[in-house]
């Protein structure tokens, strides 16, 4: 059933996939409600960054998420991000949250921003750019991003990237999840 939660034991998350990530923009409504839930539970509540977690740029934005489910059937959100348009042919990713049990692997923020940058060529992007948390800047120049500036926005330290167009897409846009199931049994 769309929006239902599932009991996670020792936070093995592979165990009750079905085997496969679908990362593809929010169409449905509890995709919308689980893309704005789950920011509203990372930037809100946990890392208490935004005590409103919406602002403009949602009206023109394309929510990004990734779903899992249960029995072949997606119906979780456990990963989003958004992207919009400022000007034409300058694109920008934002809001890029992973449920906290699904963290661990780097896989889903990976296939996130894969699918964000990869969407937003496929419509005209020619420059895509991303404003980070500093803890993060490491990580995005393992996705082929690179720094323009530091900056300090809600009070803390942030990095203004830019992604490297010609390297996207730089995985699949549909992921398996199996690889990382057989290897925590294997």
């Amino acid at each position: 059933m769309p929006g239902s939660s599932f009991a996670l034991i020792d936070g093995d998350f592979a165990d009750f996939l079905a085997g496969d990530l679908l990362v593809k923009p929010a169409r449905e409504p509890w995709e919308k409600r689980g893309y704005y839930a789950l920011r509203r539970s990372v930037f809100s509540e946990e890392q208490q960054l935004l005590a409103q977690d919406k602002d403009s740029h949602d009206f023109q934005a394309t929510p990004i998420v990734a779903v899992a489910g249960s029995c072949g059937v997606a119906d979780r959100v456990i990963g989003a991000v958004r992207i919009y348009e400022q000007e034409p042919g300058l694109w920008y990713g934002g809001r890029l949250c992973v449920e906290k049990a699904y963290r661990r692997h780097g896989m889903i923020g990976k296939a996130l921003v894969n699918e964000a940058v990869s969407l937003a060529i496929d419509i005209g992007c020619q420059t895509f750019l991303a404003t980070v948390q500093l803890v993060n800047e490491s990580y995005f120049h393992s996705l082929h991003w690179h720094t323009l500036e530091h900056i300090e926005l809600l009070g803390q330290p942030h990095v203004l990237m830019q992604a490297e167009l010609s390297s996207y897409p730089f995985m699949p846009r549909e992921v398996s999840l199996l690889p990382l199931k057989a290897r925590r049994h294997g």
